[in-house]
């Protein structure tokens, strides 16, 4: 079984009528200063039925998945380690927003592993069934269940898809999984190697103020065809 991303699927939220007039979520933890910095995850499940229980582990906040390492993790190993029946290696990316605020037991926790010698902390555990699972693939948007804001500064680019239907997917991390050579300077013009469905288009703009994508229990997020990642507006 495949999954493109860390963030791609999830199992479906219900958003209860009371919750219309719930205030903005107090943030447990904030980061910033995170543009350009690298990081990696380590996606493992275990099939129950048909439904897959997955558990992402990820570096940021610890170290920037030193590479030389990164290259010792397998995915056997892994399979082997949790008798998992679904592993993905998710790295290395690197983020395009500027700071993070995030709450929640699925995203601020103290559960960590090594994988490899490198240091990992739990950031999100997804539910989903396999018929979700054998839907996915590139630019189609997923549900995935976080508390979370992604803040991108005034003065920045931001990288953006446009979906024919005027709906905006912001991106919040490229990665170097299927164009190793990929970097941030390449962002202004990715369009060029992207095998953009019919209709979508790509974009860079200049931010005139703030922008917060607030994920307050789900974000919809989907990839593109090299990888990266982008989350609805």
């Amino acid at each position: 079984m495949k999954l493109n991303s860390a963030y791609l699927l999830a199992s479906s939220f219900l958003i209860l009528a009371t919750n219309a007039f719930a205030q903005t979520p107090k943030y447990e933890v904030s980061v910033s200063h995170l543009r350009n910095e690298r990081y990696c995850e380590v996606l493992y499940g275990n099939r129950d039925w048909l439904s897959l229980k997955i558990k992402v582990f990820s570096t940021e906040g610890l170290n920037d998945c030193p590479e030389k390492l990164w290259k010792g993790v397998t995915e056997k190993t892994i399979t082997d380690m949790h008798s998992a029946s679904f592993v993905k290696l998710n790295g290395p990316r690197y983020w395009t927003i500027d700071g993070i605020k995030a709450t929640g037991a699925n995203t601020v926790n103290h559960e960590r592993e090594s994988f490899g010698g490198i240091e990992m902390n739990l950031r999100a555990v997804i539910d989903i069934n396999l018929w979700q699972l054998f839907r996915s693939g590139h630019y189609k948007a997923t549900p995935v269940s976080r508390e979370t804001k992604w803040v991108y500064q005034a003065g920045k680019e931001v990288y953006e898809l446009v979906s024919p239907e005027g709906q905006t997917y912001v991106m919040q991390s490229y990665s170097q999984i299927v164009n190793p050579t990929l970097t941030m300077k390449d962002l202004p013009t990715l369009g060029g190697q992207l095998k953009l469905p019919k209709g979508w288009t790509y974009q860079a703009r200049l931010l005139k103020e703030d922008l917060n994508l607030e994920a307050n229990g789900t974000a919809y997020v989907l990839q593109d065809n090299l990888e990266n990642s982008y989350q609805r507006e």
